[in-house]
């Protein structure tokens, strides 16, 4: 299960790839996966996957959607 943390920064990062219009194969090749799956599952809210990004892909896709990897972070501690 994610922490409330995780789950924070995997809806920003969706909310700013949906308004960009990157698609989750773009943002997987990004981060050099072969397919979208992996990025659907961490979006998912499937309480069976547990992914999440991790500091390496949250600076890789800032980098992709133009943007600081601290506009993925909450301004208060959750």
């Amino acid at each position: 299960m994610r922490s409330e943390i995780d789950q924070y920064v995997i809806d920003q990062i969706r909310i700013r790839r949906k308004k960009l219009k990157v698609s989750q194969e773009e943002l997987a090749y990004a981060l050099g996966f072969e397919s979208k799956g992996y990025i659907g599952k961490i979006e998912s809210k499937n309480p069976k996957y547990s992914d999440c990004y991790n500091i390496f892909h949250l600076n890789q896709i800032a980098k992709k959607l133009r943007c600081s990897p601290k506009d993925f972070w909450p301004e208060k501690p959750l």
